[in-house]
């Protein structure tokens, strides 16, 4: 079924919608809250958590892309149960170690009046990733998006681990310079 028509679903209240977003996004979902969380229960529980919120939110959203829009919801709760459970000693500090190496490069701002600070933040990065060779994007998103590990990266992609490593290396090196020139970073 295509994502246009689990989503004229949603609008009809018709609960086949989640049935049908299970069928064709739910072990995406559980991959994706998996290897943030790196425990399958608390994977499990985001993913019901996300057809909760789906289903309260579609309408009046009604997303272009489905699988997309379930990523974003997916990502957002199971940061928040990373957050709220502290999953440092979990997954053997993989997230951690993900936030911090995105932490070295991106400025942090927290308060609230910051928000369109972020988004333009968000939006450069985008225009950073735009100019990147394909390979660098994928790994790129794979990594800071889908948090999957350097190990499972190198296996999709069919690049050792080390060159993973250090093409992501780069990445951050340029991105930094790329918002030094932004004026995101002083």
């Amino acid at each position: 079924m295509e994502d246009k028509e689990i989503v004229d679903l949603y609008f009809e209240r018709n609960e086949e919608a989640l049935r049908h977003t299970e069928e064709t996004y739910g072990s995406f979902c559980r991959h994706l809250s998996f290897n943030i969380l790196h425990n399958r229960a608390d994977a499990e529980e985001c993913v019901n958590d996300t057809w909760v919120r789906t289903w309260n939110s579609i309408p009046p959203e009604r997303p272009y892309s489905l699988r997309a829009y379930l990523a974003k919801i997916t990502r957002n709760l199971s940061f928040d149960r990373y957050e709220k459970i502290h999953a440092q000693k979990r997954g053997n500090g993989e997230t951690a170690v993900i936030l911090d190496e995105l932490a070295e490069c991106i400025p942090s701002d927290a308060s609230v009046e910051e928000e369109v600070h972020l988004h333009q933040l968000t939006e450069a990065i985008t225009r950073f990733l735009a100019g990147c060779p394909e390979q660098q994007r994928v790994l790129f998103v794979r990594r800071y998006f889908f948090n999957e590990s350097l190990r499972d990266i190198s296996s999709r992609t069919g690049i050792t681990r080390g060159n993973a490593k250090t093409i992501l290396y780069r990445m951050r090196t340029d991105l930094r310079e790329f918002l030094k020139q932004e004026d995101y970073i002083q």
